[in-house]
């Protein structure tokens, strides 16, 4: 007998809660940590697309500024 038939004998609430419980239980705390790196990654990108977007803001924003008061001379 194989695992798809011995999988496939079981009643439905085996399949459906018990098997996700045991799976959440024993890698939960696995799962947690991979969510955990995954959100800290994507939070830091988005700190260093926000930092990167003022610096280019503020470096274009002083250079025209800078080019119009030199065809003042």
């Amino acid at each position: 007998m194989g695992v798809k038939e011995t999988f496939s004998s079981l009643p439905w609430w085996v399949k459906w809660i018990a098997v996700p419980v045991l799976a959440l239980v024993v890698f939960g705390g696995l799962i947690g940590t991979v969510l955990g790196v995954v959100i800290h990654l994507l939070f830091k990108i988005l700190v260093f697309a926000a930092l990167f977007a003022g610096l280019v803001y503020v470096v274009r924003k002083f250079t025209s500024s800078s080019a119009s008061s030199r065809g003042d001379w």
